[in-house]
């Protein structure tokens, strides 16, 4: 029986953040904060464009609109 052990840690967009706030505290980045913060907020905004996209083909698809 094979023992499968899960490997924990940050991922890339999570690293990414933390390296932009280090920066911007470090005085390193001039950047706003909406773009420093920016690996958190555009994946979840493209997760819901995409969401919306297949919604609305859907909808389309059936002739309901």
């Amino acid at each position: 029986m094979d023992k499968k052990t899960k490997r924990g840690g940050m991922g890339f967009l999570s690293t990414l953040t933390l390296i932009f706030v280090v920066l911007k505290l470090l005085g390193l980045i001039d950047w706003p904060w909406l773009w420093v913060l920016s690996p958190i907020w555009i994946p979840v905004l493209l997760i819901a464009a995409v969401f919306g996209v297949i919604l609305v083909a859907g909808r389309i698809k059936k002739g309901r609109w």
